[in-house]
């Protein structure tokens, strides 16, 4: 809600307005009223308004020289005149002074609303500016990890409002899922919006997805209490552009020369992600008691589900493991550790099977990589699932010498996998039994010729959606599937999850 003051030195023009104007249908409230434009002034000196609207000719100081004064004090703060004089020197001033509109009494109600929505339209575009210059992102980032010279860092602090004695300061990183920002309007619309939840919330842009921000709160404040506050700040963001974040938030402090060791903390805290997950708030309180024992992994048995080529088997048990077995309120150095061992012990079957350089499977530098850019247990769970599915189709088709005809069935799938292909229209072309020609594939090649042709398309499709920006529809074309409904069916019992869950490890 917008704040306006009205200021007239008549009480019944006054009360007049206050009632003639649905003030609640315009998103405005009425924050004060004064008889003259001195007490105008000091009530605004202690409560800015948005919106001033003042009759000129008043006792102890009128109207142009009362929004003089306020422009002094905020520029932002729009101003409109009501006067019963319709003299061009008025007009002239109040066009001086960036007044929205100029208003003859008897005051036209359509006239004057109009002009409040005008004022209304007019700050809404001064915050979308000045949330759009962002300030000095790159800056920030080095000032908030402490590598500017004291002097560069002055610039800074003189960026921040006044700690104001008998308060402290809480600061705060707010991360947000890109999936959900795309239709705000941009990171600007959300910096305008935090901007009109009043002076105790300082928010500062580091990245298109991140920001941080500062509460400024009563030294008598209790650490739930700031937790309840940042969490309706991310309650009010969500109902307001649907986007999803989450909120890590540092000890108080009283000086900001201490920003750089809440920026640290907060950061620090912001891999919590992974177990939280957005539309979750913490501090360090929150995670004090969780347990760091390690998660217990059968490696001998997940290694010999994957050399048995037991993908159901082995897709289960990761399945399993990471969604199953975890309690939020495990230590997430321990689901770090937990995938690094299993990073390792894939990259020792790679190695021992001549794997390695298979160009459709990561090296253990890639997938560490993946684990720590990872948003959440779903996400990491798919890199594993991924990667596993990969060794166990390259071992079916790496592990055994094949007969002349198997090799040039695969060679004719690899060639013509997008054409309607079955052992059947083989069997004639290689003149040979059906029935013989794919009992001597699933020997030969570990699968049925069937899955065989599903696992290549599914293959193609995988890379496809990591590596280009095509359209699921259009992916499942290019590798033969004309029915999207089916090919997702096919490719989640390949891979354990959809195409579309798949291209979101795009973003990492």
């Amino acid at each position: 809600m917008k704040k306006v003051m009205l200021v007239e030195d008549e009480d019944f023009i006054l009360q007049g307005i206050k009632y003639i104007i649905d003030w609640e249908a315009l998103s405005m409230e009425i924050a004060a009223t004064a008889h003259n434009g001195k007490e105008a002034l000091e009530i605004f000196q202690e409560n800015p308004t948005d919106i001033v609207v003042t009759d000129v000719e008043m006792p102890r100081m009128n109207g142009l020289e009362l929004l003089r004064e306020i422009r002094k004090l905020n520029s932002r703060t729009r101003g409109i005149i009501l006067s019963g004089y319709d003299e061009f020197e008025y007009a002239r001033t109040a066009l001086r002074l960036d007044v929205e509109e100029y208003i003859l009494k008897p005051i036209n109600e359509d006239q004057l609303r109009d002009a409040l929505i005008r004022a209304g339209k007019h700050l809404d575009e001064l915050d979308r500016k000045k949330a759009g210059n962002m300030e000095d992102k790159i800056g920030w980032i080095r000032f908030l990890k402490g590598k500017l010279a004291r002097e560069e860092e002055a610039k800074f602090y003189q960026m921040l409002p006044e700690i104001e004695e008998g308060e402290k300061v809480y600061a705060a990183i707010m991360k947000i899922d890109t999936d959900t920002i795309e239709n705000t309007g941009g990171m600007m619309n959300i910096l305008a919006e935090l901007q009109k939840l009043g002076q105790k919330l300082k928010p500062i842009y580091l990245a298109p997805d991140t920001l941080f921000l500062l509460m400024y709160m009563p030294q008598e404040a209790q650490d739930q209490e700031i937790l309840d506050c940042y969490g309706d700040v991310q309650d009010h963001l969500e109902s307001s552009f649907g986007i999803m974040s989450f909120f890590t938030v540092s000890n108080a402090i009283t000086e900001y020369e201490q920003l750089p060791t809440c920026y640290k903390t907060a950061q620090k805290l912001q891999k919590y992600k992974m177990l939280e997950g957005y539309g979750s708030c913490i501090n360090e309180a929150h995670i004090q008691d969780r347990k760091s024992q390690d998660v217990v992994i059968d490696e001998t048995m997940l290694r010999k589900m994957i050399l048995k080529k037991d993908k159901e088997g082995a897709l289960n048990y990761i399945e399993d493991l990471f969604i199953n077995n975890l309690e939020s309120e495990v230590n997430v150095e321990v689901l770090y550790q937990m995938s690094l061992k299993i990073a390792m012990l894939l990259q020792d079957i790679k190695m021992e099977y001549k794997l390695a350089q298979s160009t459709n499977l990561r090296d253990l530098s890639e997938i560490i990589e993946k684990i720590y850019q990872a948003d959440d247990l779903l996400g990491l769970k798919a890199i594993f699932i991924s990667e596993i599915v990969e060794i166990i189709n390259y071992l079916h088709t790496e592990d055994s010498q094949y007969t002349p005809v198997v090799k040039q069935i695969m060679a004719e799938v690899q060639k013509n996998y997008k054409e309607d292909m079955n052992l059947k229209t083989l069997s004639y072309k290689y003149h040979m039994n059906a029935s013989y020609l794919g009992q001597i594939f699933q020997k030969e090649a570990g699968c049925s010729f069937a899955q065989y042709l599903s696992n290549t398309k599914n293959g193609i499709a995988k890379d496809l959606i990591l590596n280009t920006n095509m359209k699921i529809n259009d992916i499942a074309k290019e590798v033969g599937y004309p029915d999207t409904s089916y090919f997702y069916r096919k490719f989640k019992q390949c891979y354990g999850v959809s195409p579309a869950s798949l291209r979101t490890m795009k973003k990492y």
